[in-house]
């Protein structure tokens, strides 16, 4: 199985991140990635940048450096009722809407309370993939999740960086993707790369499907055809 996109990236917008759109997307090319999500933090977490930056991503060409931009949010799941902290204005004008769980944002909940706010979250027709659900931090109840997530056509995120590097994330990716093989639902395997060069480099995560013998038919970011009739189709916006 190879990755065709990336669909969560940071850019120096968001300034605990190292590298501009231009740059992920020269080295995007270079790691074979035909497309990139620009998904910077929102207004909750302390390294955002203004909601103008959301409004005028407009002005970036589809392509750049022969990379697909699709222009993005990582927004914060704020409260336990679901909601995120973008306005209407700005969700409007973006192609790839992001709902995660911080706790720079968010206070940890019980089991209950965090997979009721997923459940809340996903009734947003804006969102389109819920980031990193598989954190020990805001454990939830997987199999709800999964149920959820296909029923308001959601995609999960395996995150390349929270298997690495956050507690019960790697432990918890199994879990979650032996749940989604029983459902059939979508995930998608991201860096949410902080720094150009590992913009589509995900051998952590990648490993993981291999060990649960995830089907590549599951997988939205492993085929053009396939993540872009799915966009097409939620937000009418051709990309081929």
């Amino acid at each position: 199985m190879k990755l065709i996109a990336d669909l969560h990236t940071h850019t120096i917008a968001s300034t605990h991140a190292y590298s501009t759109i231009t740059e992920n997307c020269k080295w995007a090319k270079i790691n074979g990635i035909e497309l990139v999500a620009m998904t910077d933090h929102t207004e909750k977490m302390p390294d955002s940048p203004h909601y103008w930056h959301f409004e005028n991503l407009r002005i970036l060409p589809r392509k750049i450096d022969d990379i697909i931009v699709l222009k993005g949010a990582e927004t914060n799941i704020i409260d336990f009722d679901g909601n995120i902290d973008l306005p209407e204005s700005s969700l409007e004008n973006l192609e790839w809407v992001i709902a995660s769980m911080h706790n720079e944002v968010l206070k940890q909940g019980t089991v209950e309370e965090i997979t009721e706010t997923y459940l809340k979250a996903m009734k947003n027709p804006h969102i389109d993939m819920i980031g990193h659900p598989t954190t020990a931090y805001f454990q939830c109840d997987f199999e709800r999740l999964v149920k959820g997530a296909v029923e308001n056509n959601k995609i999960l995120e395996i995150n390349e960086s929270s298997v690495n590097y956050k507690k019960g994330s790697r432990e918890n990716s199994y879990e979650l993707l032996k749940i989604c093989k029983k459902y059939n639902a979508l995930v998608a395997v991201n860096t949410d790369s902080h720094f150009c060069q590992n913009v589509g480099i995900a051998p952590t995560a990648m490993k993981i499907l291999e060990e649960c013998e995830f089907p590549e038919r599951l997988v939205i970011n492993s085929s053009m055809e396939r993540l872009s009739d799915w966009i097409y189709n939620k937000r009418n916006i051709k990309l081929l």
